[in-house]
């Protein structure tokens, strides 16, 4: 599966945003040292080497933008929504198996409930579309509101991933 993630990273340029926002990428698919794997490779919007990846697959969407500019203003709400989808449909889901299923039915994971439960606790992975520069993800509107009000610099970079 593929999805679009973005970084939230301190810069005063595209290339440098670029290449904050490489090493936030690199923790999530593992290849910084000390790094657990939550996906299994990115690609940046600068890449236009494949065709199954990036701009190939989701169409043409900004290398870099400062967060302070309408096309980073589009991409921090589109990451802000997915995020917010998601957590609801998780919580929908596990809300609905609370009330359906008895307990061996949930612990037997039926209509992966104990997954939504897993995706509502994720600090990474596919249920969190935005990270900060140490790749924790913004998993709150208080933490988004923080790093974006607290940063003139602050640079917004999408990238597929895929896991």
């Amino acid at each position: 599966m593929h999805q679009v993630i973005y970084a939230l990273v301190t810069a005063s340029t595209t290339d440098q945003a670029l290449s904050r926002a490489a090493d936030v990428f690199d923790q999530l698919v593992g290849a910084a040292p000390h790094a657990e794997a939550v996906f299994d490779y990115y690609v940046t919007f600068d890449d236009d080497s494949t065709t199954v990846a990036g701009s190939a697959r989701w169409g043409d969407l900004p290398v870099a933008e400062p967060v302070d500019s309408e096309e980073g203003q589009e991409l921090l709400e589109r990451g802000w929504q997915a995020t917010t989808r998601e957590f609801e449909r998780n919580l929908e889901r596990v809300r609905e198996g609370v009330d359906e299923l008895d307990a061996a039915a949930i612990m037997r994971d039926e209509d992966l409930v104990r997954h939504a439960c897993h995706n509502l606790g994720a600090y990474r992975g596919p249920a969190v579309y935005l990270y900060d520069e140490f790749a924790d993800g913004v998993r709150h509107r208080e933490r988004l509101e923080q790093l974006v009000g607290s940063n003139d610099h602050l640079w917004i970079v999408p990238a597929d991933v895929h896991y």
